[in-house]
Formats: structure tokens, sequence, C-alpha cells
């Protein structure tokens, strides 16, 4: 392995962050610098533009790489940047690697098959593909949950080979195959909890970083609770992660944009405007998280508050 990609070591709180949109779905630049900057000051230590929860599905390459070029200006070199791919043929991916190079992000998240379920070698093959393309440093992001796809221990054993290929964004939704990496693969891979209600778990039993939902809104709580359990001090991290919990559930949900864009309006540090086919949240769903998050924000701890 190179000696930059040897000392590559992504760890902490690297938000998914949310894309803004003005109400007619255009792309709203500005409040996307704002976020980014309140995220960044209140202590994130990266982010990744245009992931799930950043509506991929619904901009163009074109879009997500106006995104990426709006998130570097913004992070004016403080934290690292990284770009997801997510397009549907390794064709486009390779495009849409290209131009975010051409913009100078960090690195990439890589999705092993987005519509089409892949097998673990038409996988693989994707994956390898897409991060030598890139010639920087790649986090591959398992999400079988959500795509169907799951590259398993052996699977990223056998990706190792790829020096391009540092990190894992693991959300398979189930807190052992932490474990079961770490005892195939050792320090091989950075690994990154991407489960937003199993971040204790995963942080207790040795990943080095969140790529964090709710942490758009509440980013100094969510970088308190890696500090805290980084520095073995397990029972306020506790405390802190069971107060976030009821807000850290409605980011596993096929709603998580609507649920998380209008945490971030009920916080104060964005809209709830998505595009369509998806719509504000209205009606019983609404008044849940509204819910949620006004006991939340009653019970807020004070020493952990993220600063406007």
């Amino acid at each position: 392995m190179s000696t930059a990609l040897s000392t590559t070591r992504w760890t902490g709180v690297f938000p998914a962050i949310t894309t803004k949109f003005h109400a007619d779905e255009r792309i709203d630049a500005e409040g996307t610098m704002r976020h980014i900057d309140f995220q960044i000051r209140n202590g994130i230590h990266g982010l990744v533009t245009c992931g799930s929860l950043g509506e991929a599905s619904t901009l163009t390459l074109e879009e997500k790489l106006e995104v990426a070029r709006i998130a570097l200006e913004a992070a004016d070199g403080r934290i690292p940047v990284l770009a997801n791919v997510s397009e549907t043929s390794t064709r486009e991916a390779l495009r849409y690697i290209y131009g975010a190079n051409k913009l100078g992000v960090a690195g990439f998240m890589l999705m092993p098959s987005v519509i089409y379920v892949a097998d673990a070698r038409e996988a693989m093959l994707n994956v390898r593909t897409m991060a030598e393309a890139a010639q920087k440093p790649c986090l591959i992001y398992n999400n079988p949950v959500a795509y169907r796809v799951d590259l398993l221990p052996q699977h990223m054993a056998e990706l190792a080979s790829c020096e391009w290929l540092v990190a894992i964004k693991e959300s398979t939704g189930d807190v052992r195959r932490v474990t079961d990496l770490r005892n195939a693969l050792g320090e091989r891979y950075q690994i990154f909890m991407g489960v937003d209600d199993l971040a204790y778990e995963g942080l207790a039993i040795g990943c080095d970083g969140l790529l964090a939902g709710v942490g758009c809104a509440f980013p100094r709580e969510t970088v308190a609770l890696f500090d805290l359990l980084k520095a073995g001090r397990h029972q306020e991290a506790l405390t802190l992660y069971r107060w976030m919990t009821p807000m850290l559930h409605l980011d596993v949900s096929t709603k998580l944009v609507q649920n998380l864009k209008l945490i971030d309006a009920i916080v104060g540090v964005g809209t709830e405007h998505v595009r369509r086919p998806r719509l504000p949240l209205a009606g019983d769903e609404r008044a849940h998280v509204e819910r949620i998050v006004r006991q939340a924000l009653a019970t807020r701890p004070k020493q952990y508050q993220s600063v406007a």
C-alpha cells in the first residue's frame, strides 16, 4: 500500500449531509453551505455528499457534482469532503468520479450496486473498478437492507488487495458484523457505523467513526458521543446516547429523508423541502416526529449542546 494511503485514517463523525432545496426543488446552495458550516463549527470530522439521505436518487449526475462543489467551498479545507458514488451503471459512476476528482474531493464513498441486485462477483468488480478509477481513498458502503447487496467479510478480504479501499460503512443493521470484520481483517479497514441507532454499540466494540444522519442537526452532541466513548467514559456516553436514541430511530426508516429534514427544520438549521415523489410528513407521522424532537430539545444536555 502506498505511503499516502497507509496514513489515510478517517475517524470521527462524518455526517451524510442532506441536500437543501428551495420550495421549487432547485438546489439551495446558500442553505447547503450554511448547514455545512454549522456542522463544521460544531466539530464534525468530515462529511459525505449525496448519499441516500442526500436524495441522490432524485439528482442528476451534474447536480451531484454541483453539491460536491458547494460542499468543498463551504468546507474550505477544514475537513475532508467525500463524494458518494451511486450511479446505476459503472460507466456513469466513472464519469461522476472523473468530475468529482476535477473538483478536488478528498475521496469517495462507493455503493457496490444501487438498483440492480448484483451478486458478489459483480459487486466486487464494480467497487474495485470505481476505486482504481478514483485513485483516491475510498469507503465501501455496505447496506444490504436498502440495496439488497451484501459484501461479507470474505469479500472485503478479497477487496483488500486494492490499495484505494481504506474504509467500510457498515450498515447491515447487525452489530456483530463489526467484530466479524475485525476478526477477519484486523485493522486493514477503518470501520464506520452507518446505522444511527447502533452508534454506541458500534463505537463500543471498535468502530473508528460514525456515518451520521441525526448528527446533521445535532453535530456537537454526536461528536461528544464519539469523544466520550473513545475516552472510555462509557456511562456518560450511555446517558447521552439514551437521550438521542428516540431521534436516532428516525434514521432507520423509509422516510429517513423527511424525518431528518423535519428535525433540521424544528431545530432551526434547515428546511424540510424535498424532491418529489417524496413529500413532507403530514398527519400522525409528522406529529410523531415533532413529539420526539420537542421532547429532545426540552431535555437537551447543555454541556454538549450544538451552537448556532
